[in-house]
């Protein structure tokens, strides 16, 4: 079965489609600025591909939807009525859901959820301490996020490690970034919460800060609802710590004894090491720890420095096999209580995969 995977993002749709075999049969990247994708370019771009599936990358699922689901007109309602848990990338996945059933109107579709990996999680990790009716009434929970990734992640570290390790911590390290705590296949903690803002220090994202210290803005400053939203989701973490929000440029910086730069990465390790140990805890111990996404595959001072402070949960890297490990790579230290890999990103494979179990 030939699958189309379509991840729709803030600026780009990227276009994939599978073989059976999961080998790459084609690839595309379309420009979509704003999330407006140009129809006419998007069915010239999938001429000739002849997909029997194709699989939508969607953000969002909300309480509903827990597994993959086939795409129909009363699915399509229920996304976009989730928009308003996730307005941000919603949308995103909505146009490129439109915008691929009008370039395929008879290719039957499917959608994959980054929250669905999560619908796991204990009521102890998924719950917010608010009042009950809050609760109630707006489905207030810790959704989670990245599942897509995570979910390939902790299964390809299994396949690697020759079974499945009954502990395994994920770490999606890239402009978004999230840690899972994965027991036997099944995500039982996550570091994103209601919404992709919660969590680890990211590129332009804060991450966690102190409820009372928005409310304080929002108090001292004034600072309006759109204005202190476009603080936290964009101007914050990596750039607003080092002005930039390129990791790569906040390691060469830091290697000069830039203030800024050295501060960013100290505050970034010291998040990431920290919500490890978090996930290790909610297993109970750590079997397996995986690093994935731009900077968890192409940052080996990063995983190195995580590692550093992480020798109480039987953390360590071998240095050489760490600075030279490429695709799926193991990097601990020979006779290493954990074994620690660096598995490349797969999403698309993922896709794909709930695909034809689904179809």
């Amino acid at each position: 079965m030939r699958v189309l995977v379509v991840n729709a993002g803030s600026s780009s749709v990227k276009l994939r489609l599978l073989d059976a075999d999961d080998s790459l049969a084609a690839e595309r990247d379309l420009d979509a600025p704003q999330s407006r994708v140009d129809p006419a370019e998007l069915l010239s771009a999938v001429e000739g591909w002849q997909p029997d599936v194709v699989g939508h990358r969607v953000v969002h699922g909300g309480t509903r939807f827990r597994e993959a689901v086939r795409i129909d007109p009363s699915v399509r309602d229920a996304l976009e009525e989730l928009a308003d848990l996730a307005p941000l990338h919603q949308p995103k996945s909505l146009a490129g859901i439109d915008a691929v059933s009008r370039a395929l109107p008879d290719v039957p579709a499917v959608a994959c959820f980054d929250t669905a990996f999560h619908t796991t999680l204990p009521d102890a990790a998924a719950t917010y301490p608010l009042p009950s009716e809050l609760r109630k009434r707006f489905e207030i929970r810790r959704y989670g996020f990245h599942g897509l990734s995570h979910a390939y992640a902790s299964r390809r570290a299994a396949e690697l490690a020759g079974g499945r390790p009954a502990r395994i911590v994920t770490c999606h390290l890239g402009a978004g970034a999230s840690l899972c705590a994965v027991r036997d296949g099944r995500s039982i903690d996550t570091t994103m919460g209601f919404t992709p803002l919660e969590g680890l220090v990211m590129a332009t994202r804060s991450g966690s800060v102190d409820p009372g210290l928005v409310l304080w803005l929002i108090d001292r400053e004034r600072m309006s609802e759109r204005s202190l939203a476009e603080a936290l989701e964009h101007e914050s973490g990596l750039l607003g710590l080092a002005g930039t929000a390129d990791m790569r440029e906040v390691l060469a910086r830091a290697a000069t004894a830039d203030e800024d730069a050295a501060l960013a990465l100290d505050v970034y390790v010291h998040r990431l090491r920290a919500g490890i140990a978090s996930m290790a805890a909610a297993l109970g111990g750590l079997d397996t720890l995986v690093f994935t996404g731009g900077v968890g595959e192409n940052a080996p001072e990063v995983r190195q420095r995580a590692a550093e402070g992480l020798p109480f949960l039987g953390v360590e890297l071998d240095e050489q096999r760490n600075r030279d490990a490429r695709g799926d790579a193991e990097i601990g230290s020979q006779g290493a209580p954990v074994r620690t890999l660096v598995i490349a990103a797969r999403e698309d494979l993922e896709i794909a995969r709930q695909v034809r179990a689904l179809v």
